[in-house]
């Protein structure tokens, strides 16, 4: 490990924030809207599961200084599209990147690149996913 910097390094986080807070403002920035209502379908079946997505990935994970949005969603895009079976969870992350600076070429490419690790059928998948996103008004 690099002497210089711990793997538990928060230094960009504010420690009077609770992980909920933290959380719920980086889902915020990242997902704007689409994010609250993921949060929001859950209230009624699992409020307990909603609190965990908002506390461990965003308050914790996405909180992380190491690396900025734009490259995170690039990578959960990437993941996304190899799992195969998260299609509606990759079109959030899909928009999810965009908003937070990348473009529709680099999503496509993203996706096409994980046609070598992940098979022709996965990538063929989050291109639809891509596609359907692309298809709809920037602000949904």
């Amino acid at each position: 490990m690099n002497t210089n910097q711990s793997s538990t390094d928060q230094s960009n986080t504010n420690p009077s924030q609770s992980r909920y807070e933290r959380g719920l403002e980086k889902l915020r920035e990242i997902d704007g809207k689409a994010g609250e209502n993921v949060v929001a379908a859950l209230a009624d079946i699992a409020p307990d599961f909603a609190r965990y997505l908002i506390e461990f990935p965003f308050g914790d994970i996405y909180s992380r200084p190491n690396l900025d949005l734009r490259s995170r969603e690039i990578a959960v895009v990437a993941a996304l599209t190899a799992m195969g079976n998260a299609t509606p969870q990759l079109k959030v992350h899909i928009h999810a990147a965009l908003n937070v600076g990348v473009t529709r070429t680099e999503v496509v490419e993203t996706i096409m690149q994980m046609a070598v690790y992940a098979g022709f059928p996965a990538a063929l998948n989050g291109l639809m996913a891509a596609k359907d996103v692309f298809a709809q008004p920037a602000n949904a």
